[in-house]
């Protein structure tokens, strides 16, 4: 009779034995710690794989920031990942954490606060790397690491992690299946950077360089040349309110803060601040209106921005670290705000040109000298970022189902 305790609660057809209980020791040949070596520029060869080198959402190998150990290469070929090694961070805040080698990866070494596993040819390694993305795993990282001072989980008490497993046939369905999964989501995930990258190269040539007057690329009947005004000319900037935490409610006037912006789009979400009615003293915000994080603890989120868009009337007011623009040419604004002018212009003035860090008057934008072409093709350029924003959006979506069904599967799918 099969143990249903032992048994998952998605199967492939045809499975129906109980998984039977080892140690992650039994199902690996062996487990070894990391190269204790200092890190130095990429070679173009070996590469260096560090516990901050592996993404904490997809835990695959990030190679923005290559480098190569700085060692002798034949004193470290035990250092070297094969197709069967997993590793897991052994200490810090990341303990826990797991990356499987592929070989598109390429020559990687394996630093120290790592540990390899290398998992044995009779099991099926992306069974054995995908276990480890569960919520029981999860809890056995939780309840061993915790000691005093550093948190740590060391090789051997890696070994000693139950780990529920059927046939090889089985594991190798159940890891080409969340294989399949990754696959997906890094694809959708490309498709939004490569729209992200196309929306900033065009708005980028479809406004005019410095000391021209005339953009790159235009639509078709457009040539006259742009205009200089201040942005005080062509948008109203108001600061927002101040409030105080007694003016807090579980209802009545929405508050929109810096959370309230994704990177350049705007979001609703359930867990918006909200006022009583006394408490308003300032215009309400409405859709096309631009909501401008003004003042963060974090100078990189000062000057952040989003249309607004999907609000209902005198519904919404923006709070005291947020700016807002109202425009005849909302599209436009928000397009020439996407643009790397008014990145150099933040970056600029975040680190010490005109104010302190992470506190953006209004008139420090309202004085800023823009171009800005006629009415018909304002309407036109900003429109650009709208046809972007929602091929982005499409697969940031999918992207985001396609998470939730592999969480869900996680836990279907293991015992």
């Amino acid at each position: 009779m099969t143990d249903t305790a032992n048994v998952p609660a998605i199967r492939f057809k045809g499975f129906t034995d109980a998984w039977a209980q080892r140690k992650l020791g039994a199902l690996t040949e062996k487990f070894d710690y990391g190269l204790n070596a200092a890190a130095k520029e990429y070679d173009g060869k070996n590469k260096y794989l560090r516990i901050t080198d592996i993404d904490d959402a997809s835990h695959e190998f990030v190679k923005d920031y290559l480098t190569s150990p700085a060692i002798d290469s034949s004193l470290i070929d035990k250092y070297r990942l094969q197709s069967n090694d997993v590793l897991f961070a052994r200490t810090g805040a990341s303990v826990g954490k797991t990356y499987r080698y592929k070989d598109s990866d390429g020559l990687v070494y394996f630093a120290g606060f790592l540990i390899r596993a290398r998992i044995k040819p009779i099991h099926d390694v992306d069974f054995v790397f995908y276990s480890t993305l569960s919520s029981r795993y999860f809890l056995f990282i939780q309840m061993i690491s915790q000691r005093s001072g550093q948190p740590g989980v060391n090789a051997i008490e890696y070994s000693g992690y139950d780990i529920y497993a059927p046939t090889k046939e089985e594991q190798i369905h159940i890891g080409t299946l969340f294989r399949r999964l990754d696959h997906l989501i890094t694809l959708h995930k490309r498709k939004c950077d490569l729209f992200k990258n196309i929306k900033k190269s065009l708005l980028e040539k479809m406004f005019p360089k410095n000391g021209s007057v005339i953009p790159e690329v235009r639509f078709k009947g457009f040539t006259d040349a742009w205009e200089q005004r201040k942005l005080g000319e062509v948008a109203v900037f108001r600061r927002g309110l101040t409030y105080k935490l007694t003016d807090i409610s579980n209802k009545g006037i929405r508050v929109l803060r810096s959370s309230n912006i994704e990177e350049d789009r705007f979001m609703l979400q359930d867990e918006d601040t909200y006022v009583d009615l006394s408490a308003i003293n300032i215009e309400y915000a409405k859709d096309n209106d631009i909501l401008i994080t003004a003042a963060n603890g974090s100078s990189r989120l000062v000057g952040k921005h989003a249309l607004i868009r999907g609000i209902a009337d005198d519904s919404t007011v923006h709070g005291g670290f947020m700016l807002l623009a109202s425009s005849e040419v909302p599209g436009f604004l928000n397009a020439l705000m996407s643009t790397n002018w008014y990145a150099t212009f933040i970056g600029t003035y975040t680190t010490g040109g005109n104010g302190a860090l992470g506190n953006l008057k209004k008139t420090d934008l309202e004085e800023q000298i823009v171009l800005i072409a006629d009415r018909e093709e304002n309407s036109r350029v900003g429109s650009i970022p709208f046809t972007f924003d929602n091929l982005i959006t499409l697969h940031q979506r999918k992207v985001e189902k396609l998470q939730n069904i592999k969480k869900a599967l996680l836990e279907k799918m293991f015992v």
